[in-house]
């Protein structure tokens, strides 16, 4: 009873958290105690999830178990995810206050969205059924509507949130018409009683095709993968700054992280079924052509945007297409890739929306190609940090993003998936022009309105955590995928 307790410790800290974050806001109306009581609960909340996967590794190491009746599971995956989450919202915590001030928008229900949200990320990361995995998919895309839209008297964030709401409502309910489809294939909800179902030969399998199709679809939007990506962009640049760096980032993480627990223990479940081992080939082989056509379309479509926000956005979708190959290739390795790069992702991402909300005027202004020239003669340490941070995007090293790519790369030639890392070399090779082209213009194009002085404030640990981050997963690049091989 005690083991279960502490290995759900995680989801039971973060989800005490938000409420008692709401609470504080209730009764405790100073801004700077909610502020850093947030950052207090998220640095408990990693704590845990790291004491779940490090301590005592003969108890938790390599385990795997469920609790709550079946619907939640404990495993090393998990433990992982919930590590990542934290930090993704850590950094956008330390980012948002400033940038939130700017706006005249430093609003406490900030946070304890922040909170709820990484409440719905890890039931994703700890589903043990598909009632669960729903249930955490919903709950963080509620949170992330209200995200979108949270500066509600500028008509850009409202309509961010109103197209996402919209959408996001018809990927829930593929994703629910899924889940409906593979409940009657197998008469069970639960992913352990599913896998057992599979092996036996005990599925319905023309329901099983269809729900496993549908289920694709839903959480592709979640993903932001072709061809259910182009609410993105328009999403991502009429959100905040700050919600749109946290939506990309530990919302994409997330959804790729529901990619992983549906397709290991549905999808990709060994058996002698024909019907199955069609299924999952099936599903590799379209999953393999989503992967593809989204690197190429987001990093294609990059090229022509002058705003980097914009930008960014559809760097993102190219990003998910890179991570899922990890999954397609359905091996340790390649989900230690997808770990790996979750994490190189997070701080060469999240870092360059946090230096963009540095940058960014209360208007929404100075976000632009046009306005980063001769970024380096104003502001030239954030110049350099952004340079670290589209070097890495690009995949250059000695960066975190290259050894990512790298490994990505690898599992995907050993699955047997070789066209696909062909695809992707092309696509990376496409993406450099666009994240060069900033650098470009940050030292050698010059500007008759450079951008005045800004206030970082706490951002700068943000940026420092980022920058750190990708420098030191890029000098020991084995250390820490040796550290995700545990999956």
């Amino acid at each position: 009873m005690i083991n279960e307790f502490l290995l759900a410790s995680p989801l039971i800290v973060i989800s005490v958290s938000a409420i008692v974050l709401l609470m504080f806001d209730a009764f405790i109306r100073n801004k700077q105690v909610i502020y850093f009581s947030t950052i207090i609960l998220l640095l408990i909340y990693i704590g845990f999830s790291v004491y779940t996967l490090f301590i005592n590794p003969t108890q938790f190491g390599n385990i795997s178990g469920t609790y709550l009746g079946g619907h939640l599971s404990f495993s090393t995956f998990a433990s992982i995810f919930d590590i990542l989450f934290g930090i993704a919202g850590l950094i956008a915590i330390l980012s948002a206050k400033e940038y939130n001030e700017k706006a005249f928008k430093n609003y406490n229900e900030y946070y304890s969205l922040i909170l709820l949200s990484i409440v719905g990320m890890t039931s994703i990361a700890h589903s043990g059924s598909l009632l669960m995995l729903f249930l955490g998919v919903e709950l963080m895309s509620i949170t992330f509507y209200v995200l979108a839209g949270f500066f509600r008297t500028k008509s850009a964030s409202i309509e961010a949130a109103i197209k996402y709401f919209f959408l996001g409502s018809f990927a829930s309910a593929f994703l629910l018409f899924g889940i409906s489809f593979v409940y009657g294939s197998s008469s069970s909800i639960y992913f352990a009683q599913i896998s057992e179902s599979l092996l036996t030969s005990a599925v319905n399998p023309l329901y099983f095709k269809i729900g496993v199709g549908l289920l694709i679809v839903g959480l592709s939007f979640k993903v932001a993968a072709f061809p259910f990506h182009q609410w993105a962009p328009d999403v991502y640049f009429g959100s905040p700054t700050i919600s749109a760096g946290f939506l990309s980032t530990a919302g994409k993480i997330a959804a790729l992280a529901g990619f992983v627990v549906v397709f290991k223990n549905l999808v990709l479940n060994s058996t002698t079924d024909l019907n199955v081992l069609h299924t999952s080939e099936l599903a590799r082989n379209i999953l393999a052509i989503i992967s593809a056509c989204t690197m190429l379309i987001g990093n294609i479509t990059a090229i022509s945007q002058t705003n980097i926000k914009r930008m960014l956005a559809y760097s993102s979708v190219a990003h998910a297409g890179y991570i899922l190959m990890g999954i397609v290739s359905n091996s340790v390795e390649g989900y230690s890739a997808v770990a790996y790069y979750s994490l190189a992702y997070i701080f060469m991402q999240a870092g360059a929306f946090a230096i963009l909300s540095v940058l960014e005027d209360k208007d929404g202004n100075n976000i632009s190609l046009d306005d980063f020239k001769n970024l380096r003669a104003t502001h030239p340490i954030l110049a350099a940090v952004m340079t670290c941070f589209m070097l890495s995007l690009a995949g250059i090293p000695p960066f975190g993003g290259f050894f990512g790519k790298y490994f990505l790369f690898v599992s995907s030639i050993k699955a047997g998936y070789t066209w696909l890392t062909i695809v992707a070399v092309i696509a990376s090779i496409i993406s450099m022009y666009f994240y060069i082209r900033v650098i470009l213009n940050m030292y050698f194009q010059s500007n008759d309105s450079p951008i005045g002085d800004v206030k970082i404030g706490n951002s700068k640990i943000a940026i420092a955590i980022c920058i750190i981050g990708i420098i030191a997963i890029g000098i020991y690049p084995n250390l820490f995928y040796n550290l995700f091989m545990i999956i």
